[in-house]
């Protein structure tokens, strides 16, 4: 099984779209096609993120969304890995592995001093890749949040 990775464009919003509707239904959101497609759509004609989707065969099994960012105080772009998402029947053949190194590859293309990502506490299968792959948890910060919406 041979995993290919291509950048996303506006062409492969039919490919995109579901794949993010599986994404929000993982995390516990209601299924709706319509605001899956209507997100990732506005991302793609607007330039606002990278998507990456992977392929086995013909079938699109996988993606991952790139957020771009900047570190003010190195003066430097950033990457934010927001989203990454693999199909269940594709899962453990190298296709989360194949997403994180093309994002990282695309990244350092782009001159970003790092790429960054959260997970939950509890997904320590993800969390073990992230480490084999070179990720490093960092502690020295603590994150907050405003919500502005109720």
């Amino acid at each position: 099984m041979t995993v290919s990775i291509h950048r996303a464009g506006i062409d492969d919003l039919d490919a995109a779209a579901p794949l993010f509707d599986l994404y929000r239904q993982f995390y516990g959101q209601t299924a709706d096609a319509a605001i899956a497609r209507e997100f990732i759509g506005e991302r793609l004609r607007r330039g606002e993120s990278v998507v990456l989707l992977a392929r086995i065969d013909d079938a699109t099994v996988g993606f991952t969304q790139l957020f771009p960012s900047f570190s003010s105080v190195s003066a430097a772009r950033t990457w934010v890995l927001n989203d990454l998402y693999v199909v269940a029947g594709a899962r453990r053949h190298g296709v989360a592995k194949a997403l994180l190194q093309a994002a990282a590859d695309f990244a350092r293309g782009e001159g970003a001093i790092r790429l960054e990502l959260e997970t939950d506490h509890d997904n320590t299968g993800a969390q073990a890749l992230y480490r084999r792959l070179g990720w490093q948890a960092y502690d020295g910060t603590l994150r907050f949040r405003l919500p502005l919406t109720a």
